[in-house]
């Protein structure tokens, strides 16, 4: 129905456009589409520019002569008529072109110039005009200064009535609302000027352009009637002026015109081609084009009948509804927005290519802007509305599934159902896993109050998940007060990445804990104290569960390195540490993170020992500069330790526990220090801890 209605809005709005066209806003509609058209006008087919068509244009350079010599002048009579008198010159100048011209085998010349004075030179231009009567049409022009009065050429040169002789047409052309000629009036009568109804019997009047069609032989191709004709213009390069003056100077007069045979069977107009004349209009190819060019213009569309139409009103509205239609059954029947949204486009652009074709080939210009106005605006809408919906489903469902399944999950299975169930079939990625858990929380869970516990727990858990939201992380389960987060199963930046951000959530899980304590300490509670293990490795990635008789899936990561994550959150109650890592985790966050070594441990259900840390912070945290100073002897102290030299890594841990004296871990490695100096290990010690209990 939203569709509907907009295409309904725009059909509407076309109506009034087409009847009000000059109304504000309505107007923009007609603009755009003529703009859209003007744009068919340049890019399109254009017609054949006539190599017959020659434009001598009174320029600049004939108006002041100043690349002509002294000599040159005096040596044509033309030239002295010429550079003797300003523009308009002497009549007798164009006596001279005239017989200059059709002695060179001219077959017709247009004067765009209104001769409406009276000069002493008249009797010769009449006699010239009367013997090329059948080959020369001069200018009238109805004055729009002057309610569109008709300025004719003086009767001594034409006789009356000079508006019905065949070598008289009027040369305006009548503009859009714009500003830009788009199309010609071949007839025209006073009552049609002065905006009233025609009867018959009036006074009709010839255009210049017909007036030379009819003296070329072609009186087929003048309209007959009084409208206005669409055209379709030639290139804008075509009909560039060629200077006057080089007409009658001998030397050009030979190289570029072939002592006159250039001209032999030409159709030669005389206008304006000088900026200071301002004899130019707007027309959709060139939006200052010499008024002399635009009659040659009209002169090849007619010779070969380039007129222009336009699809009828009704068919516009016809048009219009399409657009609305096709919009709505694409977003009816494509359901994914992108496959939509790019048919929709793919539509739109077909639409413009036809438009194009149809213009090309048959000179139609079918309606656009407001049919893909319409198109669009109802596709758009439809999509957006649709889009909408489906984003409030997803928000809703998404909401709801967040509240039993990790955020990232949840967003992959929404956004990518199929591929992330393909994806979950089982594969074998390098992931990290993050366990954590509450140090003593089963023998409290024992004693305390079971609402009271539960309310702890949730508030527990509700500081410690957004840590894993917040840096990219899948929420595994929950195993009671545990928490398993896990990075790269369902999408991954990168091995390192994905290690950093696990480091970064229990970095956040430990600032988050003293606020915790504090809270519950003031309503009476016990803090508590957590333990957090960190490994990264290779793990089978898939839904484990079962197929029947509901499909009940767990998406979960198994393996070694899931296992040994585990254990190394176990092993933070025996170290006194609340963050352990194991060495593959530790290597790609060496960068970022200030580590401890801990030591080589050897946990239950692995042959082969594992070097573990634990974090200090990060390298852009407020870390005690002294602490890491007297971390460097700590460390120093482990390596000579694991070496067996029991007696300088004896020094190096009391030099550190000087400063340091409440560190459990330097006065546990400076106990064992100080037994194995005094009783050595055997051979086969390998400074490796063997732990049989998870």
């Amino acid at each position: 129905m939203i569709l509907v209605a907009i295409a309904v809005f725009w059909t509407g709005l076309v109506a009034l456009a087409h009847f009000f066209p000059a109304a504000p806003f309505l107007s923009t509609i007609w603009s755009g589409e003529r703009s859209f058209a003007d744009v068919l006008r340049r890019e399109g087919r254009k017609t054949q520019t006539h190599s017959d068509f020659v434009f001598l244009g009174i320029d600049q350079e004939s108006l002041i002569l100043d690349a002509v010599s002294p000599e040159e002048i005096a040596n044509d009579p033309a030239l002295q008529l010429m550079a003797g008198h300003p523009f308009p010159w002497s009549r007798e100048v164009w006596v001279v072109l005239m017989d200059k011209l059709f002695a060179s085998g001219a077959r017709l010349i247009m004067f765009d110039l209104v001769f409406n004075s009276p000069t002493d030179a008249d009797p010769a231009f009449h006699a010239a005009l009367e013997k090329y009567r059948d080959r020369v049409v001069i200018a009238s022009n109805f004055d729009d200064q002057n309610n569109y009065q008709l300025v004719l050429p003086i009767k001594t040169l034409i006789p009356a009535p000079q508006g019905q002789d065949d070598r008289v047409g009027f040369v305006n052309y009548w503009h859009d609302l714009d500003g830009v000629i788009r199309r010609a009036r071949f007839h025209v009568s006073d009552r049609q000027l002065a905006g009233e109804a025609e009867f018959a019997g009036e006074e009709i009047y010839s255009s210049m352009v017909a007036r030379a069609l009819v003296k070329l032989g072609r009186p087929d191709s003048v309209p007959d009637d009084v409208n206005l004709h669409a055209i379709r213009f030639g290139s804008e390069e075509a009909y560039h002026p060629l200077p006057l003056y080089e007409v009658f100077l001998p030397a050009t007069w030979h190289s570029n015109y072939h002592d006159g045979k250039f001209f032999k069977d030409k159709v030669i107009i005389v206008g304006s081609s000088a900026e200071i004349q301002h004899d130019v209009v707007a027309t959709p190819i060139n939006s200052r084009l010499w008024g002399a060019a635009l009659h040659l213009h009209a002169l090849a569309a007619s010779l070969d009948r380039e007129f222009l139409s336009e699809t009828p009103i009704k068919v516009d509205f016809v048009l219009v509804l399409l657009g609305g239609l096709t919009a709505w059954t694409v977003v009816a029947f494509l359901r994914r927005p992108l496959l939509c949204f790019g048919t929709l486009l793919a539509i739109a652009a077909a639409y413009l290519g036809l438009a194009r074709i149809i213009y090309d080939r048959f000179g139609l210009l079918v309606m656009v802007v407001p049919t893909l106005s319409t198109f669009l605006a109802s596709g758009l809408c439809g999509l957006g509305f649709e889009y909408a919906l489906e984003r409030l489903e997803k928000l809703r469902t998404r909401r709801t599934l967040e509240r039993y399944v990790s955020k990232n999950l949840v967003k992959e299975i929404l956004d990518n159902p199929g591929g992330y169930y393909n994806s979950m079939l089982g594969s074998r990625k390098p992931v990290t896993v993050l366990f954590s858990d509450l140090v003593g929380f089963t023998s409290l869970s024992e004693k305390a109050d079971p609402t009271v516990l539960v309310s702890q727990l949730n508030r527990y858990l509700s500081a410690m998940v957004p840590m894993v939201f917040d840096n990219g992380g899948t929420l595994d389960k929950f195993i009671g007060d545990a928490i398993m987060a896990v990075w790269g199963n369902v999408s991954s930046h990168g091995a390192a990445e994905d290690a950093k951000a696990a480091v970064r959530a229990a970095l956040g899980m430990r600032r988050a804990m003293p606020a915790l304590n504090a809270a519950w300490q003031a309503e009476g509670f016990k803090p508590l104290a957590f333990g957090i293990g960190i490994n990264h490795g290779d793990a089978v990635v898939g839904n484990i569960g079962s197929y029947e008789p509901h499909e009940r899936l767990d998406p979960t990561v198994i393996g070694d390195a899931v296992n040994l994550a585990s254990r190394l959150e176990a092993l933070t109650r025996v170290y006194g540490v609340d963050i352990l890592m194991g060495r593959s985790a530790a290597e790609l966050v060496r960068d970022d993170f200030y580590l401890r070594s801990i030591a080589r441990v050897q946990v239950k259900g692995k042959t082969e020992p594992v070097e573990i840390f634990t974090l200090i912070g990060a390298l852009n945290d407020d870390v005690d500069p002294e602490f890491l100073k007297w971390l460097q002897a700590y460390e120093e102290a482990i390596v000579k330790f694991r070496k067996r030299d029991f007696k300088g890594a004896k020094i190096l841990f009391s030099h550190f526990l000087e400063f340091y004296p409440d560190d459990a871990l330097g006065k546990m490695y400076l106990a064992s220090a100080l037994e194995y100096e005094q009783s050595p290990p055997d051979e086969a010690w390998n400074a490796v801890e063997v732990f049989k209990k998870k």
